[in-house]
């Protein structure tokens, strides 16, 4: 298959403080040096951040899936249990289907470094074209996360229509059915 041009990905930090300027935000950036470390098809990042407000996120989601062209849209912040987390019902709400193993395995992986990784609601789903994955806010739980389920996400991008995405293989092998 031909590697496309250049993908975009979308990169959505939901965070009240960090939307009024009050807070670096910190997920974000911690998104886009995982990818550039990961990645060795072209890419650019397309980036938002929003405030916790359910009709902002999804507008902000739908933005990225469909005028932006993103095949991929990570987001940080919003999935725990406090009253404005908001970010799975979001996710939930522009989506067709749901991916939940991906939540699942996150989830897993986190309890590994922290006990309340439980109280964690991260999802993924598919809006047309594009892959969208929810992670955490802290730098350090997204790349454990991303580590853990991004070999999927080259063949989920595939299998939805997508590009082409590689990765570098001495830092993640991307798995694809009937490579080695």
């Amino acid at each position: 298959m031909a590697e496309s041009p250049t993908a975009s990905i979308g990169i959505l930090t939901v965070s009240d403080r960090a939307s009024r300027g009050e807070y670096e935000d910190r997920g974000g950036p911690a998104i886009e040096a995982y990818l550039e470390e990961v990645l060795a098809s072209a890419w650019r990042a397309v980036t938002r951040v929003v405030p916790d407000e359910l009709p902002l996120v999804c507008a902000a989601l739908k933005t990225l899936a469909d005028e932006e062209d993103c095949c991929l849209i990570i987001t940080t912040g919003g999935t725990g249990p406090a009253p404005r987390d908001i970010t799975p019902e979001a996710t939930t709400a522009v989506c067709s289907r749901m991916l939940p193993g991906f939540g699942e395995l996150m989830r897993q992986v986190s309890l590994q470094h922290v006990p309340t990784a439980i109280l964690s609601r991260q999802t993924a789903g598919v809006r047309g074209r594009c892959l969208i994955i929810n992670l955490p806010g802290q730098p350090r739980a997204i790349s454990q996360c991303l580590d853990a389920v991004f070999p999927a996400v080259p063949y989920c991008i595939d299998l939805i229509g997508g590009p082409y995405l590689t990765t570098r293989p001495e830092r993640l092998v991307a798995f694809r059915p009937g490579t080695k």
